[in-house]
């Protein structure tokens, strides 16, 4: 289900760079088993010997592979938007953020974190998603989500609008069973339904619960904000057990006692992170789709994700970045800086 193009370029860098690439059509000769044990693990290229303009448009420049086998962590995009209820275009967020992570490179010296010196990571494509039909977008995602996930990688995905998350919700399900949630959004994304529709990106949390697919007592909303149809807009949320943490109550301070908070209550079992790009501010993140003012800064929004270390974190996303609302590219460049910052927090990742 993932729809990949490989092309000579990519195997070029790779060797060009002494980027190892993968199984697959990258690097038929390097078997799973060979990658997880004793060959060079993948690493982006430096710009002092690949220029930042030279390659196929892969995440930080990564080996592009068709099968997630023998990988521990892959990026993977989602173009769908086809869940909008506002402006659309979040089906070019990841080719955008893809564009946007030539600038990442290898360490992150804030944290210690030494991801591809710990980890077999590459880039997986895209998810061959339908934009004429959103119940069968959703059965694709979920089918390639559950090979993924079978593989014994775990998912970093480039969205696409926040439907995404509940088909991914589906196939982490079914191997790890009700998950933890450490949801980042403007939005609680947990109506029922709209136009008579209950399948749209303001409803996946709602449907996740229908379905049993989150520890309700584990989820945590982190950013909520905006004007609502009611005065008691959390009812439903705060009911299932949902801690709902609005925007106002993390101004103008650190979110480093909220974490530790946060870290106790997941504890060790299962925990999924969705981050919508529209829980930061739009003076940092104009590119989306339903922007609200008086969001949360970046860098309280590096405070939530490397709050997440030590947790077991099994799959993470970024949503709702529409390239076209922001033509500097810095909501793209923010988006791919906050996965990146992801892959530090999973439980593998070595630190300094």
């Amino acid at each position: 289900m993932l729809w990949l193009l490989v092309s000579s370029c990519a195997r070029g860098l790779g060797a060009s760079a002494c980027v190892r690439p993968v199984t697959g059509a990258c690097h038929p000769a390097l078997t799973p088993s060979r990658l997880a044990s004793d060959a060079p693990r993948n690493q982006p290229p430096s710009s002092e010997v690949v220029a930042r303009s030279v390659g196929v448009c892969s995440m930080m420049r990564l080996p592009v592979q068709a099968s997630p086998e023998g990988l521990d962590a892959a990026f993977i995009g989602v173009p769908l938007d086809i869940g909008t209820s506002n402006r659309p275009g979040a089906r070019f967020g990841p080719r955008r953020i893809r564009e946007e992570s030539v600038l990442l490179r290898a360490a992150n010296p804030s944290t210690g974190a030494l991801p591809f010196q710990s980890l077999a990571v590459a880039d997986l494509g895209d998810v061959h998603v339908n934009l004429y039909n959103l119940q069968d977008s959703c059965r694709r995602i979920r089918e390639a989500y559950g090979k993924i996930i079978a593989a014994g990688c775990v998912p970093l995905t480039l969205g696409g609008d926040h439907t995404i998350t509940y088909p991914i919700l589906q196939a982490m399900a079914e191997k790890h069973g009700p998950v933890g949630l450490l949801h980042v959004d403007a939005h609680t994304d947990t109506a029922d339904k709209a136009l008579g529709e209950k399948l749209y990106h303001g409803t996946p949390f709602r449907r996740c619960v229908d379905e049993g697919l989150l520890d309700c007592k584990r989820v945590v909303q982190i950013g909520i904000r905006g004007s609502s149809m009611t005065l008691d807009p959390y009812r439903y949320n705060r009911s299932q057990g949902f801690r709902v943490v609005l925007a106002e109550d993390c101004w103008l301070k650190s979110l480093v006692p909220l974490m530790a908070e946060v870290r106790q209550q997941m504890g060790g079992k299962p925990l999924y992170i969705s981050f919508d790009i529209d829980a930061l501010d739009p003076a940092y993140a104009p590119g989306t789709g339903t922007p609200e003012i008086a969001g949360l800064t970046p860098s309280q929004a590096l405070e939530i994700i490397r709050g997440c270390q030590g947790l077991n974190v099994v799959g993470c996303d970024l949503v709702e970045v529409s390239p076209q609302y922001d033509l500097s590219g810095n909501t793209a460049l923010l988006a791919a800086n906050l996965l990146f910052e992801m892959l530090c927090a999973l439980p593998k990742v070595m630190r300094a």
